[in-house]
């Protein structure tokens, strides 16, 4: 298999010939190259006025490997070939090198070039790019291909040490300037300047159309990568390019963190990437920061906002999900315009990033988010909720990787087991080894509390800190900005019918009843409801049996359990007393099935109702396998997690 390296762009801020002349001291060895055990110069060619040098060069390198490997192959040193092509008009050095020894088993090609910077010219360029094919090398090919890595980083680590090593030996020599090469007087002249050490050091607008790789921008905007992904990055970028002639290639943190999501793989981070740019394109994500406009709702009941920075610099997002009314929200602006929002938040983010970077001066290319579970209960387990979270994290996943720097899970309650649970195995895993998790109410002074996190100074204070936030505190939506749903009527006769893909509603006459039977095999798993009251009062409870019940809408006033033989305490039990809901009402709750046998959802039509009855229903069961040993405060959902909307 055929290895390819390639290296960013290095810049040296002298000039070319200056270089140059640093260049030649290398030879035939160097005290930074050890490795290097000879040069010879094997041939010398001059043309066209000396401006052009061509020269062959026969190198003797000593082998870097292990000992034993050594005997076996039977060699010490390795010979290469190495071909230099100077043009000292158009300022440019471009070197071949490939191997002689082993040639017709293994195959290594390394090209360099260095040239005067294309927007300062009293700077030089230098990159490389070398290749290893491994055709048949006794069996030691993978262990071939791994001391190739080992030495490719090593070299491109020092090549620049060395330039820079015998620039300054020129210097102590007093050589500070290399005059450019220029026409004798038969020919006509060129433009002759002087070049000097003392040049301005003023960083040319490199980063202007993000064409240009080099180590600055790399320590500034990036972070320490190694030679082999910074190798990744600028191969990823050309095949972009390559690949994506009328699209604008996107800036090398995007590139970066798209590679890191796939393990530096280019190919796998190149189809992540395509698919996410026909995204952007398709839901126009460029222009969301300056075309989107909050709904009045969000507004007013979102508890979520950016808050400062965190200690690593990281922009801090804070977003109070237990205060968040979920199916309030969904009712009024719908699941459509909350992942608009949260596309919103990650392109604020972005743009949150780079100013975080110029601010602190160092690379910051992730964003932290800190979470407020006070409050959260059962009514964030409401089905469309998750659902609409579900899509959310998927979204955010394929679009936006590598964007989470840490995840601060705050006064998360007994119950968030049980969303963390169904949530959890969208998240990237990743992603989901940077959460942390503090249970207590008192998050800032214990060990490795929040102040290990977030300065001191700007922890929110409905935590305890001192810093005052803008962000709403969210509470229950007004059912009057919920969006307008038509409920059905059958004469009163009772009637179900889906409802948004998940729910059903039913129509009860007074005193009639409806009942939905659960048979359960699983012991230990739970039971969940959601119920949304339309019209008129409802009473709910929950029974068990060990009866085999069966399924059947009730057109009489009669409940499965009005049988002579069955008495309650006996063959069925009252699991929950009966509930009055009023209309408008949404109650969410769970109980854990003990045991197997059958369970009976009931819900009853009060005689004294005036007129007929609606509601929406909506039941789940989660397995025991996934939740075991973790819904010990969930016995009883009405007794300790219901909540009912006012």
């Amino acid at each position: 298999m055929v290895q390819k390296y390639e290296s960013p762009v290095r810049i040296y801020k002298y000039p070319f010939e200056l270089v140059m002349a640093a260049y030649e001291r290398r030879f035939p060895t160097c005290p930074q190259m050890p490795i290097v055990l000879d040069c010879e110069v094997v041939d010398d060619a001059q043309s066209d006025n000396g401006a052009k040098r061509e020269t062959k060069r026969r190198c003797k390198l000593a082998v870097d490997a292990p000992y034993l490997f050594k005997k076996i192959i039977g060699i010490d040193v390795a010979f290469f070939i190495q071909t230099n092509f100077l043009d000292m008009k158009a300022r440019t050095l471009s070197i071949e090198a490939i191997n002689e020894t082993f040639s017709s088993r293994i195959e290594i090609f390394e090209k360099c070039r260095y040239y005067a910077h294309p927007e300062n010219p009293d700077w030089t360029c230098f990159d490389q790019t070398a290749t290893l094919d491994i055709k048949n090398f006794f069996g030691f090919e993978h262990s071939m291909e791994k001391m190739g890595m080992k030495q490719y980083s090593q070299t491109t680590q020092k090549g620049k040490e060395i330039i820079e090593f015998f620039i300054n030996e020129l210097k102590k020599e007093g050589i500070t300037h290399v005059e450019r090469w220029k026409e004798d007087e038969t020919t006509e002249p060129t433009a002759t300047c002087t070049a000097t050490v003392s040049v301005s050091s003023e960083k040319p607008p490199l980063t202007r159309d993000n064409s240009i790789l080099d180590a600055d921008y790399i320590a500034t905007y990036l972070g320490q990568l190694s030679p082999l992904q910074e190798s990744k990055l600028v191969q990823f970028r050309k095949k972009i390019e390559e690949t994506n002639h009328e699209r604008k290639v996107p800036d090398f943190q995007t590139l970066l963190r798209f590679l890191r999501a796939r393990d530096f793989s280019i190919e796998k981070a190149a189809s992540m990437l395509q698919e996410s740019l026909q995204w952007r394109e398709e839901h126009r994500i460029d222009d969301i920061l300056s075309e989107y406009k909050m709904p009045i709702v969000v507004e007013k009941y979102f508890p979520g906002g950016w808050h400062h920075h965190d200690k690593d610099g990281r922009p801090l997002y804070i977003l109070r999900l237990g205060n968040m009314d979920v199916k309030g929200l969904l009712k009024s602006v719908g699941e459509d315009e909350l992942l608009k929002l949260t596309l919103h938040i990650c392109e604020e983010g972005l743009r949150l990033m780079k100013e975080a970077t110029k601010l602190f001066g160092k690379p910051i290319w992730n964003w932290c988010l800190l979470v407020d579970l006070d409050g959260l209960s059962m009514r964030h387990l409401w089905r469309p909720g998750v659902k609409a979270l579900l899509r959310i994290i998927e979204t955010v996943e394929k679009n936006y990787p590598e964007t989470m720097g840490r995840v601060l899970i705050v006064r998360a309650p007994r119950v968030f087991p049980v969303l963390w649970t169904i949530v959890s195995t969208f998240i990237d895993e990743n992603t989901r080894s940077k959460f942390l998790f503090f249970g207590g109410p008192d998050c800032l002074h214990i060990e490795d509390g929040l102040e290990h996190y977030i300065p001191t100074e700007t922890i929110p204070n409905f935590l305890g800190g001192s810093c005052n936030t803008m962000i709403h505190e969210g509470g229950l939506i007004p059912k009057h900005l919920y969006k307008s749903e038509s409920a059905e009527e059958n004469n009163g006769a009772t009637h179900t019918h889906e409802h948004h893909g998940l729910y059903k509603s039913v129509d009860l006459k007074p005193g009639q009843m409806f009942e939905l039977i659960i048979k359960n095999t699983d012991p230990k798993s739970v039971l969940t409801w959601d119920i949304d009251v339309l019209k008129n009062d409802i009473l709910f409870a929950l029974y068990r049996t060990d009866n085999d019940l069966e399924q059947s809408f009730n057109e009489s006033f009669s409940s499965v359990f009005d049988n002579p033989e069955m008495k309650e305490g006996v063959h069925y039990f009252r699991l929950e007393e009966k509930v009055r809901c009023k209309p408008k009402e949404g109650v969410q709750g769970s109980h854990e099935m003990a045991t197997a046998g059958t369970y009976v959802l009931q819900w009853m039509c009060p005689p004294s109702c005036d007129g007929p009855a609606q509601l929406m229903y909506f039941h789940e069961i989660l397995s025991s396998a996934n939740y075991k040993g973790s819904m010990t405060s969930l016995q009883s959902g009405f007794s300790s997690n219901s909540l009912q909307s006012r």
